[in-house]
């Protein structure tokens, strides 16, 4: 049952893959700007432009670039670089670590956050712990993170130099872009952790394990937050895309050298594959967290099925 229902998340992944693909090399192709223009400037001749053109094969129809583009990519060739002339797998691989450290580095931040405040707002329901826990979160999630990034550098690193301002100089330079993105995702996992909490605590074993005597601290975390965890995983799992999307932003505001700022330096010097490839790179990550998330859902439950 596992193998069926996994070999048909896969397939429907693959047609995401490709519907989002296409979709993303369409829009590209059709926003004005042209990367010969940007590459060669405005005084370039126009026999300079048509041969640079031809060489690069954006002279060819847009469905038979499209089909190179598939075609490469199942054969696990994601092309050059039209400006450095790299394999764009190999711009990938030296910005995936910069990426991947970030978003554990902020999903770990949103979870020491989130969970302390969903529980203590639980557990103090309608109190003024849970007010001030429901602010907090609420704080989070209304400052965006293109305000919320410069904010943090003007308080921590200009006002009272704790950190740096920018770039990737050791652990200290992860902290200030990993709070801009962790404490967006803290707000909404903290009130999706009050409100399973809440559901939870009502529940008769919860009395039972009460009137048994056990501690309050093996009731709250061995017994009611595990069964809480089936919506937070979800929203872990449908935040991650989120969580990605924002450091595309956070990325460029602090300097971070990832598959975010590679992103936007590529659109801006019209880099086609680059940065197809990197929109690839993000949906390929979220659909298989998605897959996974669905996955862990009967690891908690046994009561979910694999074929609902």
């Amino acid at each position: 049952m596992f193998l069926n229902y996994l070999i048909k998340r896969l397939i429907s992944a693959v047609f995401v893959l490709v519907g989002i693909t296409t979709l993303v090399f369409l829009l590209i192709h059709l926003v004005p700007g042209d990367p010969v223009e940007v590459m060669l400037g405005e005084t370039a001749r126009p026999a300079d432009r048509e041969a640079l053109r031809h060489a690069l094969g954006l002279d060819l129809p847009i469905l038979q670039q499209w089909w190179q583009y598939l075609s490469g990519i199942s054969h696990f060739d994601l092309g050059q670089s039209l400006h450095s002339k790299q394999a764009v797998t190999a711009l990938l691989i030296d910005r995936i670590p910069a990426t991947a450290i970030l978003s554990i580095a902020s999903l770990f931040i949103a979870i020491v956050i989130a969970l302390p405040l969903g529980i203590l707002a639980a557990v103090y329901k309608d109190s003024l712990w849970d007010r001030l826990a429901m602010v907090t979160a609420m704080f989070g999630v209304s400052i965006p993170n293109f305000v919320m990034g410069p904010l943090l550098i003007l308080i921590f690193a200009l006002w009272l130099g704790w950190f740096p301002v920018s770039g990737k100089e050791g652990w200290l330079s992860l902290i200030l872009p990993a709070l801009t993105l962790g404490t967006a995702l803290a707000g909404i996992l903290s009130r999706m952790v009050r409100a399973s909490m809440l559901e939870v605590l009502e529940e008769d074993y919860i009395r039972a394990a009460r009137a048994r005597g056990l501690s309050e601290y093996r009731i709250l975390v061995l017994h009611a937050l595990r069964n809480a965890a089936l919506p937070i995983i979800t929203i872990l799992g449908m935040q991650l895309g989120a969580l990605l999307a924002g450091a595309v932003i956070t990325e460029t505001i602090f300097s971070w050298p990832g598959i975010g700022q590679l992103m936007i330096e590529s659109i801006q010097k019209r880099d086609y594959p680059v940065v197809q490839a990197c929109v690839l790179l993000i949906s390929v990550t979220y659909v298989l967290v998605n897959l996974l998330t669905d996955v862990a859902y009967t690891a908690l439950d046994p009561r979910v099925k694999l074929d609902e």
